[in-house]
C-alpha cells in the first residue's frame, strides 16, 4: 500500500504543474463549461486512473528503465518510435507554455514587461542545464506539496466567498472561449495531453516497482488523486468565474484577493515551479536532441530561444493551442494503451509478483 500511495503521489506531482496551478488549464477545459464541466471532471478521474493503471503495470511487466522499449511494446515498433518523435514535440510544447506563463505571472503580479518573465526562466534554465545542476530539479518534490497547500486555501476562500447565484455564475462561465466544442470533449482531450505527455516517465516509475497489483494500484491513486483536484478547481473557476474575468492567471488574481502578500507567495511559488519543470523538460529535450548528433549546449540554447520566441503568442492563446494539439495527438496512445490492455487483461503474471 505504501509503494502505491508513493508511485500516486509521484504521479500528482507530475501533472500539478504551472498550467494547473494557474487554474486556466481547468477553466478552459472543465470549468468554462459550467456544470457540465464537473461532469468532465468526473470522466476525466475514471480515465486518469484506468490509463495510469495500465501504464504503470506495464513498466512493472517489462522492467524497464526505457520509455523507448514501453512505447515500442504499447504501440508497436513502427509506431512506437512515431510516439517517440511525438513525445519530443509535447516536450518543446509544453515548454512554450511555460515561458509564457512566466510572462504573464511577472505581468499580472508585478505590473512589468510582457517578456521579463521569459527572459529570466531563459536564462536561469540555460544556466541550469548547460552546467549539469540537475539536482534542482528535486525542488520539484519539495514545492508541489506547498502548492497543493496554497491551492486549497485558495479553494476553501473562493467557496466562502460567491457573490452571485449558480444560474448566473453558469451563464458566464459559457461564455468563456473554450478549446473543444463540448465538455467530454474538452474532458478527453485534458486526460489525453497529460497522459502523453507524462506517460514516459510513469512506465520508468512502473518498472522499479516488481508486484504488478502494488504498481496497478499506484496509478488508481494517482488517478483518483489527479481527478480530485480536477473537480475541486472546476468548481472554484465556476463559482469565481465572475470575479476572474480574463485573468491570464485566475488563481493569483484569486491570490491577491486574500491579501496582497498572498498573492506574492503564489507568484513566487509558481516561479520556481515554473523554473523546476522548465529546466527538466529543457534537459530530456537536449538529451533527446544529442542522440542525433546535436551538440547538448547548443540544443539547450536553440530549445530555450524557440520556446521563448514562440511564448510570445500569450499564456491563454497557447493554452488554448497547444495542449488540445497535444491531446489529439495523444489519442493515438490513448487508444494504444486500451489495446495493450485488451491484449493482456488474461495474460498471466509471473508467479513471483504474485507474491
Amino acid at each position: 500500500m505504501k509503494t502505491s500511495l508513493k508511485l500516486g503521489g509521484a504521479y500528482i506531482g507530475l501533472v500539478v504543474g504551472v498550467g494547473f496551478a494557474s487554474g486556466q488549464e481547468i477553466l478552459q477545459f472543465f470549468g468554462g463549461f459550467g456544470l457540465m464541466g464537473l461532469a468532465g471532471a468526473l470522466v476525466a478521474l475514471a480515465l486518469f486512473a484506468f490509463l495510469l493503471m495500465n501504464l504503470y503495470q506495464i513498466g512493472s511487466r517489462l522492467q524497464t528503465q526505457s520509455h523507448k522499449e514501453a512505447m515500442e511494446y504499447i504501440c508497436g515498433k513502427p509506431l512506437g518510435r512515431v510516439v517517440d518523435l511525438m513525445l519530443t514535440f509535447f516536450l518543446f510544447g509544453t515548454m512554450v507554455v511555460m515561458f509564457a506563463g512566466a510572462n504573464s505571472s511577472f505581468e499580472q503580479q508585478l505590473g512589468i514587461g510582457h517578456s521579463i518573465g521569459g527572459m529570466v526562466l531563459g536564462v536561469l534554465t540555460v544556466i541550469t542545464v548547460c552546467l549539469g545542476l540537475k539536482r534542482v530539479i528535486t525542488l520539484m518534490s519539495l514545492i508541489t506539496p506547498v502548492l497543493m497547500v496554497i491551492v486549497a486555501i485558495i479553494a476553501i476562500y473562493a467557496l466562502t466567498h460567491i457573490q452571485k447565484p449558480l444560474a448566473e455564475l453558469e451563464q458566464i462561465a459559457l461564455a468563456v472561449p473554450h478549446p473543444a466544442p463540448n465538455w467530454l470533449l474538452g474532458a478527453l482531450l485534458y486526460v489525453s495531453y497529460n497522459v502523453a505527455a507524462t506517460a514516459a516517465a510513469v512506465v520508468v516509475m512502473g518498472g522499479s516497482v516488481a508486484n504488478l497489483r502494488t504498481a496497478a494500484m499506484g496509478g488508481v491513486f494517482g488517478g483518483i488523486g489527479v481527478g480530485v483536484l480536477i473537480l475541486a478547481m472546476a468548481l472554484v473557476m465556476l463559482v469565481q468565474i465572475d470575479v476572474i474575468g480574463g485573468s491570464a492567471i485566475p488563481t493569483l488574481l484569486l491570490s491577491n484577493n486574500i491579501a496582497p502578500w498572498f498573492g506574492d507567495v503564489m507568484l513566487a511559488l509558481l516561479l520556481v515551479k515554473l523554473y523546476c519543470t522548465t529546466s527538466g523538460f529543457a534537459y530530456t529535450l537536449a538529451a533527446r536532441c544529442a542522440a542525433y548528433g546535436v551538440p547538448f549546449r547548443v540544443a539547450t540554447v536553440v530549445a530555450v530561444v524557440l520556446a521563448f520566441i514562440a511564448s510570445q503568442v500569450g499564456f491563454v492563446k497557447l493554452v488554448g493551442l497547444v495542449y488540445p494539439a497535444m491531446g489529439y495527438l495523444g489519442f493515438v496512445l490513448m487508444a494504444a494503451i486500451v489495446i495493450a490492455w485488451w491484449r493482456n487483461r488474461s495474460a498471466p503474471l509471473p508467479d513471483q509478483q504474485n507474491a
